[in-house]
């Protein structure tokens, strides 16, 4: 199992050059998603003007740039945004979280293609973080259902080496508060830890009730992320 963190200082760049080049856009140094399966763009560790209009060459003019949690700031000619303060949190360690009364798996499905309307459906309604019509394709996507409708879901985004993101965890508000965002996490930590790789996820600073959730399931915070998001001139 990769014990290496470094790779988890620029997960976008990271997961774009490694095991989602099949989901890249690249020019030079820069490099992108395809649309409609992520707005996360990467540059060079010290981008120079050159790395900059590669990525603003990708995008096109006035085009979204979701820079993650990348350090560098565009020329004062890119426009920004939003920016939102957050952690990187791992789960130092083998092993699943316990999960007390259920085994990972409990009352949770697979969801595949067939799924994806629920899925920006449920996503549209407690807005975990962007999810696009493609963004399944990142990795696996789990769900809890009741009465046939999906009520909380979860599932793996960046995939820098040895490592695999857990994200889009989100519950419907009528099914809060009975364990599902537990048992998805639990669930997909298992799969993770399986195929050799560590679980990692981020968070904004304002939800603490998700860091909580987090912490009681293993994770500890690696480092601040600063979150940041410019529009192309």
């Amino acid at each position: 199992m990769n014990e290496d963190e470094s790779a988890l200082d620029d997960p976008v760049g990271q997961s774009l050059r490694g095991r989602h080049a099949h989901l890249a856009r690249r020019l030079g140094r820069a490099a992108t998603y395809l649309p409609d399966v992520a707005t996360f763009s990467a540059v060079s560790a010290e981008p120079g003007a050159e790395d900059w209009a590669d990525l603003a060459a990708l995008l096109g003019p006035g085009a979204f740039a979701d820079m993650f949690g990348c350090p560098a700031v565009p020329p004062p000619s890119w426009e920004p945004v939003f920016r939102l303060e957050g952690r990187q949190m791992v789960r130092p360690g083998g092993g699943v979280p316990d999960l007390a009364h259920a085994t990972p798996d409990s009352g949770v499905v697979e969801l595949g293609r067939e799924s994806v309307l629920e899925m920006l459906d449920l996503v549209a309604r407690t807005e975990p973080g962007p999810f696009w019509p493609r963004t399944r394709e990142l990795g696996t996507y789990l769900g809890v259902r009741v009465d046939g409708a999906l009520v909380a879901m979860a599932g793996e985004r960046l995939r820098p080496p040895g490592w695999t993101e857990i994200s889009a965890v989100c519950t419907a508000p009528q099914a809060r508060g009975q364990g599902h965002a537990a048992r998805l996490v639990g669930a997909l930590t298992a799969r993770i830890v399986a195929r050799g790789d560590r679980p990692f996820l981020h968070v904004a600073e304002t939800n603490t009730a998700a860091i909580a959730l987090y912490e009681r399931l293993g994770f500890k915070t690696r480092r601040q992320v600063t979150f940041r998001g410019f529009r192309t001139p």
